[in-house]
Order: C-alpha cells, then structure tokens, then sequence
C-alpha cells in the first residue's frame, strides 16, 4: 500500500485549492448556516444550496457528496455530526463521519480529503475527544483506501491546530507519516 499523508494546518476549509474534496461539518438539511457550512455555502454560490436540496436530510454519521460550484474544489462531501449529549453513541457517529467520507472520496478515485473539526462547534463535541476520534478513525481505515494520498485536518485557530496535531502525535498508526 502507497502511504498515505495526513496532516494538520491551520486555514479555512473553502480556500483548500490543492484538495480534490473537502468536507463540510453540515445540518441535517444540508443548507447554509453558521461556522464550517457558512464558509463553503458562501464560497461556493447559491448553487450549492440548491443541489443539497435533492440530497438532504440526512442523519448522524451519514455523508453525501455534491458538485463544489464556485469553490476550487472537485466535490464536497457532507457530514452530519453528533450533537454532543444527544446523538448517542457520540463516539461512533463521530467516527462514521470521516470514515464515510473517506470512503466516499476514494469511491470516486479522490487522492486528496480535508476535514473540518467536525461537531466540535454549535454541536458541543469537546475538541481533544473529536480529535482522538478523528485520527483513530483515519489510522483505522487507512489500509481500506485505494486512491486516497493526502488526509488534510484544516483548523480554524491556533488552539484547535495545535490539539488536533497532538492528536496525530499521539496516533501510532499515524505518528511519522
């Protein structure tokens, strides 16, 4: 198996030009709001709204993918979360957030993913949790990706970069990648 890299920069997820797809922390209904869908709504056009339409609601856990519109991108996919304390087990649906969407992404011969910190804002996940969560997941379903190359976390601040990169440190299957 070709390695895979995965990394974490501090930026906004809607100015990835160098990423194939990236993931949007999205509502059930997938239509804009605030944070991570604000941004990519906005960059991406009313289009987008307008597409989501045919392929919402979706539940916890879930991704569906979409056309980018106006942002640099080849695809977005979207991910519904769970809300920390309500959607139960949050673990797991947190989990099957970047797993469906890294198999969406090599489903479509992808070589390159960006991840918001999905949950962890208006949802409540606590950060350093969603962190551990993501790395483990991606760790986990590494060996499953045929065209997938380059995992990319994009953080929104300081703070949020250097716990996820901890995160990354911290996953043996990922530490040295």
């Amino acid at each position: 198996m070709t390695a895979v890299k995965v990394e974490c920069v501090k930026g906004n997820i809607a100015a990835q030009p160098d990423i194939d797809v990236i993931v949007n922390a999205a509502n059930a209904e997938l239509l804009p709001g605030s944070g991570v869908a604000g941004a990519i709504h906005g960059a991406a056009g009313p289009g987008l709204a307008e597409e989501c339409r045919t392929l919402a609601p979706i539940s916890p856990g879930e991704a569906v993918i979409s056309s980018a519109h106006n942002l640099p991108n080849q695809y977005v996919i979207h991910c519904l979360g769970p809300v920390y304390g309500v959607d139960e087990p949050s673990d797991s649906l947190l989990a099957d957030c970047f797993r469906n969407a890294l198999r969406l992404a090599d489903q479509r011969g992808l070589s390159s993913i960006a991840f918001p910190a999905i949950s962890t804002g208006v949802f409540g996940y606590p950060l350093r949790d969603a962190g551990a969560v993501a790395m483990k997941t991606v760790a986990d379903t590494l060996a499953d990706l045929n065209s997938v190359r380059l995992v990319r976390f994009v953080l929104f601040s300081d703070q949020d970069l250097s716990i996820f990169d901890e995160a990354l440190k911290l996953e043996p299957d990922l530490s040295g990648r």
